[in-house]
């Protein structure tokens, strides 16, 4: 039943085997390729059932002449075509054919010879049979015996091992084949521990137990000296594994002997920074080198007694201490990593060895090890590049800062879990701020210098007019002028702008693209827009505007010790700064730095209008001071005069000839930094303008001529009424960016001083003409500087006005006579 149910199995597999096939080859059960459905129509002259009559007749009776003549010559065609195609077919497969014929009528050859050769093995697989079963008939007695026998050997062979394993370590510990002798050792151990209780087993597993316990301080000695290949140092620490040696003793040694190794490297490159002071960690592991030099089982037994902390040594440049230090420390420890992992981590331990979990006991171990040691290392690079203080080359540091990165990398690869990378980048990003901030004092340096070397060219000697014979504070030689204003501005922003591009392209060799932390995210992204472009660009740019506002902080009514040539170059400065320079920084820097504007960073607009107001306040400060410096002569000449007993008038006083010079003088001076800016229409008369004694009998001529004792009270009620109606003068109001308003300010401060002054006085009759005098020559010239000439009239009225109304005999000057004194003048 078993043999059908065999064959049943067989047949069924070959039936599904060749439905496969079938399938496959798209053949039916018969081997052919499945036939479509058949069709019964006579009339179809493709199919089984074609009555050729039915078709011709159908042909006659549904077709015309015309038709069935192009129906025969259609088929004809098709006939000539199928002969065609198969007249191609023989010739294509002609060689085929031939081919196949010749392997038939040779298969029919093979075949018959083959079938002669099975006859001939099946003959003799029957021989060899009958011999075979004669053979086992005659060896059946003695199997048993011949079993039992070969136990007896095999037990013999094992004692004699046992009996000789004394004698075979001693021989192994002579040849130092130390791996042979702990394999042998290994094999009888089991059994010298199971029949101790014999004498005779006793005696052997004691002699053998005395000469391991010597092979093992042989392994320890070894271990100790460290001086092997890393294979000889693998294969040690390999047998004092299988000995028992606790595995954590042999790591806590290894990383021993190599911190002392180490710590030599690190001592070294502190002998490199100056001043020459050993560091607490430095001071602490030669302490314990020390110390654990006199223990047992130490691995610096052997290590030389000499050592000492190594003489300080010229300082070195920042990349060949980078250098030293990745040479000597970093390669050693990398070197130490991997030597350590492959003796304790990624050996393959098996038996006894495996389950005890010792790859995570000496990866912990490792770990700690790295960060300590690192942790004084980078103690000594962050010192050592603290000490890079100058600017002016950048590649040492930034070549040294690539090395370092770079060289952390060995240990990421070798140790993924530590945080030495993490900790060197950190560093890296540290030193490169650093780098930046030094820049941007460098940058306030060099603008502090700068504006120091302008006001040395301001005070001596003064600033000639360009192409103009007044001179700012004095006469000076033609050859002794220095540049004028606008060629101090333009040197001064093209200085600036220069320093500023010179300091990019030393920052941006931190992001060239041959250096390896260049391109990685949490540098690039936060360095180029937060480190380059607000803590230096943006930071310096406010630096500017906030100096040069600290100048309009100066006390005193001439402003101090700040020329006022000074305060008008920078407002132009800070304006030219708010109208390109900063947009055109700004974009340099967003272009060479490629900055991605996701992080918050501070607007164009806003530095601009940081810019704007400190120009809007230093040309303010510089028209109160230009208007100071002529107030204070006008108030002297006001204060120290007794204008009661003073004599008849008969020339225009030296203070107001002053007075016009000085303002001429602002007005070039203005002018050849600001435009004109916009006046209003002059009349034909403004320089032939008069004053009355009293303001308001400007519009009523009359009240001069009849002048009575009852005059001032009603001349005096006109003159508060004409107020009520005139547009009130603010003084000290900001000034526009142009010429005329900067010199509008001007005499507007100048001109309300000597009002308030005159206001403060008590006049004689000539006291009264001379003021006439003053204020008409003053007219004569200062209404060309002003954007509104009414303004100007309008103070000077109200000068000579208050100059009548405290004169004790107000009898004023002919308009003739002062027009006479004033031309005379």
């Amino acid at each position: 039943m078993d043999a059908e149910g065999s064959v049943s199995d067989e047949s069924g597999r070959r039936r599904r085997v060749h439905g496969m096939l079938k399938l496959y080859y798209g053949l039916n059960e018969e081997g052919k390729a499945p036939e479509q459905p058949q069709s019964l129509d006579p009339c179809d002259i493709n199919g089984p059932h074609f009555d050729p009559e039915l078709y011709l007749n159908k042909l006659r009776r549904e077709c015309s002449l015309a038709e069935l003549m192009d129906h025969e010559t259609c088929m004809v065609k098709q006939i000539r075509s199928l002969d065609s195609d198969m007249q191609t077919l023989v010739y294509e497969n002609y060689n085929k054919f031939i081919s196949a014929t010749d392997t038939i009528r040779k298969m029919k050859n093979d075949f018959k010879k083959m079938e002669d050769e099975m006859d001939c093995l099946s003959a003799n697989m029957a021989a060899i049979t009958d011999f075979s079963a004669c053979i086992s008939g005659t060896l059946q007695d003695q199997h048993a015996q011949i079993t039992k026998l070969s136990g007896v050997h095999t037990l013999l062979r094992k004692l004699q091992f046992l009996f000789e394993l004394p004698a075979r370590l001693n021989k192994c510990l002579e040849l130092q084949a130390y791996a042979q002798a702990v394999s042998s050792h290994r094999r009888a151990r089991c059994v010298l521990q199971q029949y101790s209780h014999l004498p005779s087993f006793k005696g052997i597993q004691d002699d053998c137990n005395a000469i391991m316990e010597k092979l093992a301080q042989e392994l320890r000695q070894k271990f100790r000296d460290g001086g092997t290949s890393a294979k000889d140092l693998s294969e040690c620490v390999e047998l004092l594994l299988q000995l028992d040696e606790p595995a954590e003793e042999l790591c806590d040694k290894f990383l021993s002997h190599a911190r002392s190794r180490l710590e030599l490297d690190l001592q070294g490159l502190e002998a490199e920074i100056k001043p020459y002071r050993p560091t607490p960690a430095v001071k602490e592991a030669a302490t314990r080198r020390s110390s654990s030099s006199a223990a047992a089982g130490s691995p610096s037994e052997n290590s030389p007694k000499t050592l000492s902390l190594p003489s300080p040594t010229p300082n070195t440049d920042i990349l060949e201490f980078i250098d030293r230090g990745c040479n000597e420390f970093v390669s050693s420890l990398c070197l130490v990593i991997t030597s350590y992992q492959e003796l304790f981590i990624n050996h393959a331990q098996t038996g006894e060895l495996a389950s005890k979990n010792i790859p995570q006991m000496a990866n912990g171990k490792l770990q700690a090890f790295v960060d300590d040691l690192a942790a004084q290392y980078f103690l000594l690079v962050e010192r050592r590049i603290q000490e890079e203080k100058g600017v002016n080359d950048n590649s040492l540091l930034v070549r040294a800062l690539d090395r370092f990165h770079r060289r952390l990398q060995a240990v990421a690869k070798l140790l993924p879990g530590s945080a030495v990378p993490t900790q060197g980048t950190e560093i890296v990003i540290r030193a490169a701020t650093e780098r930046v901030k030094q820049y941007l004092s460098a940058l306030q340096s060099f603008y502090m210098d700068s504006l120091t070397d302008v006001r040395q060219a301001l005070a001596t000697p003064r600033l000639s007019v360009a192409g103009g014979g007044a001179h700012l504070g004095g006469p000076a030689s033609g050859r002794d002028a220095p540049s004028s204003l606008p060629e101090l501005l333009s040197s001064l922003s093209a200085s600036i702008l220069n320093q500023i591009k010179s300091v990019l392209a030393s920052v941006h060799l931190f992001t060239a693209k041959d250096i390896t932390f260049s391109n990685k995210p949490y540098f690039k992204g936060e360095f180029c827009s937060q480190g380059v472009r607000e803590n230096l660009v943006v930071n310096f740019i406010r630096f500017v505007c906030q100096s040069s506002r600290q100048f309009c902080e100066s006390a005193g009514d001439k402003g101090g010790s700040t020329p006022p040539a000074l305060l008008l170059l920078l407002s132009r400065l800070c304006l030219d700064f708010e109208t390109s320079t900063i947009s055109y920084i700004l974009t340099l820097t967003d272009e060479q730095f490629l900055v991605q504007h996701q992080n918050p960073i501070t607007p164009v607009t806003t530095l601009c209008g940081e810019a704007r107001e400190a120009a809007q306040k230093l040309l303010n400060h510089y028209v109160k001071v230009q208007g100071l410096i002529i107030s204070q002569m006008l108030r002297k000449s006001v204060e120290t005069r007794d204008w009661v007993n003073t004599i008849e008038p008969r020339n225009v006083r030296a203070v107001m000839k002053r007075v016009v010079e000085d303002t001429t003088s602002i007005d070039v001076q203005v002018g050849l930094l600001y435009e004109e800016g916009v006046r209003k229409a002059h009349s034909s008369d403004s320089s032939k303008r008069t004053f009355s004694v009293y303001s308001s009998s400007r519009q009523q001529p009359r009240y001069a001529a009849s002048y009575t004792p009852s005059a001032p009270m009603d001349t005096n009620l006109l003159s508060n009424i004409h107020k009520l109606f005139s547009e009130r003068i603010d003084i000290f109001s900001s000034v526009e960016f142009n010429k005329v308003s900067v010199m509008t300010g001007i005499i507007k401060i100048s001109l309300k001083t000597f009002l308030e002054c005159v206001r403060l006085r008590t006049f004689g009759r000539y006291g009264l003409q001379q003021i006439q005098v003053d204020c008409h020559y003053l007219q004569m010239y200062l209404w060309r500087f002003v954007s509104d000439e009414n303004l100007v009239h309008f103070l000077l009225d109200e000068i000579v006005g208050s100059s009548a109304h405290r004169c004790l005999d107000p009898s004023p000057m002919e308009q003739s006579v002062i027009e006479v004194i004033c031309e005379r003048g």
